[in-house]
């Protein structure tokens, strides 16, 4: 073979060896680059929906909350919601339903008792009504005035003959206390002021019988 013919050939050979090498290496740095991407698209998506998941969990807590049962509330179900005339015998004392007057008491705080009919037919409203007993102390009258003062649907009233100093009422919902400064007021507030159990929601609160103090 000729001096120049086996300077081609390893030319050639040097040649294709360098090209093999680069597309080595053009196809290492692809895998690299693919997956640096990916790592950085894996971490973003992470950082989005870790945050996202937390926040999911985080309202599912906060609906479990709202929607667990509030110690202590008694339930009554079957309550007929008749308008009558007159004296309306009731199977609880304060009332959580039932036949009730054609006006509706007129939602505020009250010194003095009102009539147990028109009450109901605020409750049917879905107003909340608070009572307590008449020798509750100043103190814990003034708590609950201030736990209902600018609600547009809560009912304060003083009740003769309570087996509680406080009872908190909605349309077949009903809860006994000792103490105005108990947080289970609140929530009562928050659970059935306009509740699901209202009869007729959005019906008003005013423009009934009563004058609020």
């Amino acid at each position: 073979m000729s001096n120049r013919k086996q300077l081609v050939q390893e030319r050639t050979a040097r040649v294709a060896a360098m090209r093999a090498e680069q597309a080595r290496k053009d196809k290492r740095r692809k895998v690299t680059i693919f997956g640096g991407a990916a790592v950085v698209s894996l971490g973003l998506v992470a950082a989005v929906a870790v945050p996202l998941v937390n926040q999911v969990r985080q309202q599912q807590q906060i609906e479990a909350a709202a929607n667990a049962p509030i110690e202590g509330v008694e339930e009554f179900t079957g309550l007929t919601n008749n308008h009558v005339e007159g004296t309306v015998e009731y199977a609880t004392f304060p009332p959580v339903g039932g036949d009730h007057n054609t006006v509706w008491q007129n939602c505020g705080i009250y010194t003095e008792p009102v009539a147990n009919e028109n009450a109901v037919h605020s409750l049917e409203h879905g107003a909340v009504w608070i009572t307590y007993s008449p020798d509750l102390t100043a103190d814990q009258v003034a708590l609950l005035q201030d736990a209902v003062r600018g609600e547009a649907y809560a009912l304060l009233t003083p009740y003769e003959g309570l087996d509680s100093p406080i009872v908190a009422s909605a349309w077949g919902h009903q809860l006994r206390l000792d103490d105005a400064g108990d947080e289970r007021i609140d929530v009562f507030l928050e659970r059935y002021l306009q509740g699901e159990q209202t009869l007729e929601p959005g019906a008003a609160c005013f423009g009934g019988t009563g004058t609020p103090a």
